[in-house]
């Protein structure tokens, strides 16, 4: 589930302070990688001196087994935390881990007790939304059992068991911090709600019910208008809303995004970028038509229940293909009973109607801002999964099978276009950049290197060996990469 900024390569790390002090109200000291894409989940850091070469014997600081997890490792001055999970996917012990950041030496290891039993569909695992510290405790959520808190010394500070979700393949996004407030989204086929505990107590502070959202899986980025409180962007299903971060009410938002929502948005000092991709049939052009309620119940409800069954559904014009049980109906049911209610058959035509796309979005605003902060689109096709990375200058997307390109982010203009060298897979994990380069890793493991120009060109390509689901994290010269089995951190060699 991320991306985001820098102008000028000359005044990279003035920059970086400045965009994150206005736009994301984060402290110079919170410019670590605190959470999920490091600083306000752009995907950027400060960092010099990074290696470009680099593999499981080769600038290797340090190397750690840990169990399997597509959570993503976050950093304080001197732990890195990660979670994991061992077992079966379907019924798994899940962890807490903290690590040092000097050695890679496990200091502490905490089985977090499983609860309930989450949806999983695909790759996704039990392990997935990555941890955020404050610097001193650690806060982790597990959809298999809710919200927990630890200490530096990993001793528990507070926890809140949640009920299970409704997401079609499972939770995906991951708790961030805003002061002192643990923020948590949960976007569900039914009852999505955005929530705020005490980071200090884990007593709700707010929660405000979202109902017109679906399954949904990005994590929210901070933005701090000139005037007034604090707000979230949440690039949400069809929409991007933005909410107060004060007390949880939507203050603008904007339409036009995607069915289903993955990535986190990237952003300048005005406008945001953000990616979404729901089917294939999204593509504009190639959107499919549909009927009414009223008209899909004549054609399809053989037992005249009033529902449009799994079973019933049967045809070869293109709806019904988009409907059969091996394509799209299970994303259109709601409430899993293998029936279609008016309610999903809106949401079912609301999804066909969606584009695929990347989107520049200008910031800020009241109510409906669709009309006024639309910059440019770009609607050939996007990733599903990785965010954009916004870094010196230019707007950098990859998508599956290594197809890397490059924006002009003021006009949407491509600048370049290419497959990457060795890159043949699909790609999970979102480029982060550094030290003038974008790293990029694929599902296999393959990780290119790029200079971090609009005419990017691979400077190296690296093989780790193994799979990767994770985005890597960068402080202090080190990258840091999990793969399926191993957290590596890597620098430049002496």
């Amino acid at each position: 589930m991320y991306q985001l900024f820098n102008r000028c390569p000359k005044f990279r790390l003035l920059t970086v302070v400045l965009l994150i002090g206005c736009l994301g109200g984060i402290s110079l000291a919170d410019t670590d990688w605190s959470r999920f894409r490091g600083p306000n989940g752009t995907g950027v850091s400060d960092a010099t001196n990074l290696p470009t070469e680099f593999g499981p014997d080769k600038s290797v600081v340090w190397k750690t087994s840990l169990p399997e997890g597509h959570s993503s490792p976050v950093l304080s001055r001197n732990r890195i935390f990660v979670t994991g999970f061992s077992g079966d996917k379907k019924a798994p012990k899940l962890f807490v881990i903290a690590l040092d950041r000097k050695t890679g030496r496990e200091l502490w290891r905490r089985e977090i007790p499983r609860t309930k039993a989450g949806r999983l569909e695909n790759v996704n695992g039990p392990a997935s939304a990555s941890p955020v510290t404050d610097g001193e405790n650690v806060f982790a959520y597990f959809q298999d059992f809710g919200l927990i808190s630890f200490t530096a010394e990993g001793k528990e500070r507070w926890r809140v068991p949640m009920e299970p979700f409704n997401i079609f393949y499972g939770y995906g996004a991951s708790p961030m911090l805003v002061d002192d407030k643990l923020i948590l989204p949960v976007d569900q086929d039914g009852g999505s709600f955005l929530l705020a505990v005490d980071k200090n107590s884990g007593k709700t502070k707010w929660k405000i019910d979202r109902p017109e959202v679906i399954s949904g899986y990005s994590t929210p980025t901070i933005y701090q208008p000139k005037t007034g409180a604090k707000q979230l962007l949440i690039p949400e299903s069809f929409q991007l809303s933005a909410y107060s971060v004060a007390d949880g009410k939507r203050v603008w938002w904007v339409r036009g995004l995607a069915c289903e929502m993955k990535s986190v948005a990237s952003y300048d000092n005005e406008y945001l970028y953000v990616n979404g991709w729901g089917f294939p049939l999204n593509q504009p052009g190639k959107q499919i038509p549909t009927v009414d309620f009223a008209e899909g119940l004549k054609r399809y409800d053989k037992n005249k229940d009033g529902f449009v069954g799994r079973d019933e559904i049967s045809g070869a014009e293109p709806m019904d293909k988009v409907l059969a049980p091996n394509y799209g109906f299970d994303a259109f049911d709601s409430n899993r009973d293998a029936k279609l209610d008016a309610r999903d058959w809106d949401v079912f035509r609301s999804m066909m109607a969606s584009e695929n796309g990347l989107l520049a979005i200008k910031l800020g605003g009241q109510g409906d801002m669709t009309d006024k902060a639309i910059r440019w689109k770009y609607q050939r096709p996007v990733p599903q999964v990785p965010s954009t990375l916004l870094y010196q200058g230019s707007l950098f997307m990859v998508n599956d099978s290594g197809i890397l390109i490059s924006f002009d982010p003021a006009t949407g203009n491509v600048i370049k276009q290419g497959r990457l060298k060795g890159a043949i897979d699909k790609y999970f994990a979102s480029p982060v950049g550094a030290d003038g380069k974008v790293y990029l890793v694929s599902q296999d493991g393959t990780v290119s290197v790029v200079k971090a120009t609009g005419e990017w060109e691979v400077l190296a390509v690296n093989v780790l060996g193994d799979e990767v689901f994770a985005t890597p994290a960068i402080d202090d010269g080190k990258l840091y990469v999990r793969t399926k089995s191993t957290l590596y951190c890597f620098a430049k060699s002496n």
